[in-house]
């Protein structure tokens, strides 16, 4: 079967209460690969799970597959979403978003309309957060630096970029993501400023990496350091 039938043919044995099922990922957007899981987000009420609890995220094997399931009640779902939210990783609202409708209908076209302008206005980070960030990025510059260990420079340089590239992307008003969704979701603010940060990174050239970085961190702010409050 197909992971959209696999998705269906899941909710419909495990979950049939669920009100609202989204299949989201690598399975939904076509990046799918050998090893990738199938993503579930389900909603619905208490009486979806049979146990009394709000939500349930876990992987589940079934028909030859990996699910990795997202479930909730609705109230669940807000509170997780304002976890989400507040690590300016929206990663709920995101499947919500994005994801193949498995089932839902009109409830799902309401919540799409509820959540859907907080995901596309961007987030809000204060410049106490960016500041803080700035920070980091200075310490892990002169870090990077001073490196002598060929280990701990590679170490440093990949956390590096890591945090420069999130810093980027809250100072322009973009969501964060975790690991290849970091480096996608820099490459959707603007490719050549991914490819300028990420080409002497690729090349291992390290001191031209950090003049990069350096320069990148000059025009969100520039250094932070003596006098940084947390």
């Amino acid at each position: 079967m197909e992971p959209l039938e696999v998705s269906a043919a899941f909710v419909a044995e495990r979950f049939p209460r669920a009100e609202v099922a989204v299949m989201a990922g690598s399975s939904a957007s076509g990046r799918r690969t050998a090893t990738s899981d199938i993503d579930l987000l389900l909603i619905g009420p208490e009486e979806m799970f049979g146990s009394g609890r709000s939500s349930l995220a876990t992987n589940v094997a079934y028909d030859g597959e990996s699910v990795e399931l997202f479930s909730y009640t609705e109230r669940a779902f807000e509170e997780w979403v304002g976890r989400d939210l507040a690590t300016f990783r929206p990663v709920l609202l995101t499947m919500l978003a994005e994801g193949l409708e498995v089932r839902g209908g009109v409830r799902l076209e309401e919540l799409r309309n509820r959540w859907c302008p907080v995901l596309e206005a961007g987030p809000r980070a204060h410049e106490q957060e960016l500041t803080a960030r700035r920070y980091e990025v200075t310490d892990l510059l002169d870090d990077l630096r001073d490196a002598t260990d060929p280990l701990e420079e590679r170490v440093t340089a990949g956390l590096l970029f890591e945090k420069m590239a999130e810093l980027l992307l809250l100072t322009n008003g973009h969501w964060l993501a975790s690991s290849k969704h970091l480096v996608r979701a820099l490459r959707r603010w603007d490719a050549k400023h991914a490819d300028d940060l990420a080409a002497p990174l690729l090349d291992l050239d390290f001191a031209a990496f950090a003049d990069r970085v350096d320069a990148e961190l000059h025009r969100v702010g520039g250094r932070e350091q003596a006098g940084f409050i947390r």
